[in-house]
């Protein structure tokens, strides 16, 4: 806590947040629902020793349930092992051993998922168990157009890199220089986008919801949704690294939810690579299921396993198919194709050593990541040998900035403290807005979306940056 910022926080006590909406209706539904997938698994199974303890877990997440909706005190953490726990703990203490509601939002929504993991981390039958799994893959196969269409673009680019007769590679420096662009932005679009499904908010989307999320059409239709828009600085900064004939030039990502969006991001980090504006991409998932849909090291090889074995995926009925008496419709031949093309290729960069995935302990700690240079040295470092971390989504965004009350004007600079100019890390934050904080807009523009329908008004409540459908692209070279 002594390195957050002074800037007071997004607060479960203050009624005008989402925070307080968070707290009240949004986890009590995840709890729900995770009671739901853990006694589904407990009906199927068949030691009797793993029953006992999947009942024991239903338990557990029904009393941290009771004690979030009567406002009781946060309890401190049961020591499943986790370097983490006495950090927690302490922190439960310097804040007064807070309540649900009178408690700063981004700690206790860490301390929610923490909490959760320890039930399971202290079984012997149910740990390494992901019980948001079923929603990650049903949510991706309702993503399925959106997936077919990005296969054949990943793969048709492709070749164009690998083309000596292609329109880029016969262009004047201008040209080429603007394509390169061009594709550059549109790719960073589709990751930034492919955040509108992320599962811990959206839980009641159709599938038709999703598809219109995910397509083409939708990423034109929303370029001036973009508040902010670093796009052309960031491409700057990788195409001067390429120019100056560094040999190694690693672009990082630190992911945000599984699913479509972990399948944009390596739509991404191929691009990087063929186009040359990296070398190598390194990949930064959490340890432990978190916020229902972030990415865990084994959502990485589910998905890639999932494009291998597409056509028995997409093609057998799901539980929700069955229920409905629908017939998933087979795969074309073409798709087919273009799904094991695009399993090939990243599965060789992978194996190449051009993809690599590094989870580290730092990313469920309960702090922003204004305390990592001081708290978590050596993944500071390592990430200032990076030419562009790229953040995605909405709760990097809140850990950057430090999930504080900020005037919306604020630089985003200004907002990521140690983590902003000289930090040695050149930071892009890629966010659609689900969250109060916000910083970085001109002078009147957040008054101006707030007296928008729906927007908050008069209320207090910045209600426009809680749908997701707003988007700010923010950088900070702190290498400069």
């Amino acid at each position: 806590m002594e390195y957050d910022t002074k800037t007071p926080p997004s607060h479960t006590s203050d009624k005008t947040s989402f925070g307080f909406i968070s707290a009240r209706d949004r986890w009590p539904v995840i709890l729900t629902g995770a009671i739901d997938d853990v006694h589904k698994a407990v009906t199927n199974a068949t030691e009797p020793q793993k029953v006992e303890e999947g009942k024991s877990i239903i338990s557990g997440l029904a009393a941290l349930k009771y004690e979030m909706q009567h406002d009781r005190q946060l309890l401190p953490l049961k020591d499943d092992g986790g370097p983490d726990i006495a950090g927690y703990n302490q922190e439960l203490e310097l804040r007064g051993n807070p309540k649900w509601f009178d408690v700063a939002w981004l700690f206790a929504e860490c301390y929610l998922y923490r909490r959760m993991a320890t039930l399971f981390n202290l079984s012997k039958h149910w740990k390494g168990y992901d019980v948001f799994f079923k929603q990650k893959q049903s949510t991706f196969r309702s993503s399925r157009p959106a997936v077919l269409e990005l296969a054949s673009r990943y793969n048709d680019m492709t070749q164009q890199f690998q083309s000596q007769d292609s329109a880029i590679a016969h262009a004047n420096d201008e040209d080429r220089e603007q394509a390169e662009y061009s594709l550059f932005r549109e790719m960073c679009e589709i990751c930034l986008w492919g955040n509108a499904t992320d599962l811990s908010l959206l839980t009641n989307l159709s599938y038709e919801d999703i598809q219109k999320l995910q397509g083409s059409e939708s990423r034109k239709a929303n370029e001036e949704k973009i508040l902010v828009n670093d796009f052309p600085a960031a491409f700057a900064c990788l195409k001067k690294a390429k120019k100056s004939g560094t040999t190694e030039r690693r672009v990082d990502i630190v992911l945000d939810n599984a699913g479509f969006e972990l399948f944009v991001d390596l739509v991404l980090a191929g691009y990087l690579l063929q186009s040359e504006l990296a070398t190598q991409i390194v990949l930064h998932p959490k340890n432990i299921p978190w916020f229902v849909s972030d990415v865990i090291p084994k959502d990485f090889s589910d998905l890639l396993n999932v494009i291998h074995g597409a056509k028995a995926f997409y093609e057998t009925p799901s539980e929700d198919d069955k229920a409905r008496r629908v017939t998933p419709q087979a795969l074309s031949e073409k798709e087919s194709t273009d799904l094991q093309e695009l399993f090939g290729n990243w599965s060789s960069l992978y194996a190449e050593g051009k993809i690599i995935v590094r989870p580290n302990a730092f990313w469920t700690e309960g702090g922003s990541y204004w305390r990592m240079p001081k708290t978590a040295p050596k993944l500071h470092e390592d990430l200032q040998q990076s030419e562009l971390v790229i953040f995605k989504g909405d709760l990097n965004y809140r850990k950057l900035t430090g999930d504080a009350m900020w005037d919306a004007s604020t630089p985003f600079t200004e907002a990521l403290g140690p983590m902003g100019p000289g930090s040695g890390v050149r930071v892009l934050a890629l966010r659609t807005c689900k969250a109060d904080v916000v910083v970085g807009l001109p002078k009147g523009k957040d008054e101006e979306l707030r007296a928008m329908d729906g927007g908050g008004g008069d209320s207090g409540a910045r209600k426009w940056a809680w749908s997701g459908k707003w988007a700010v692209v923010s950088l900070c070279d702190g290498k400069a």
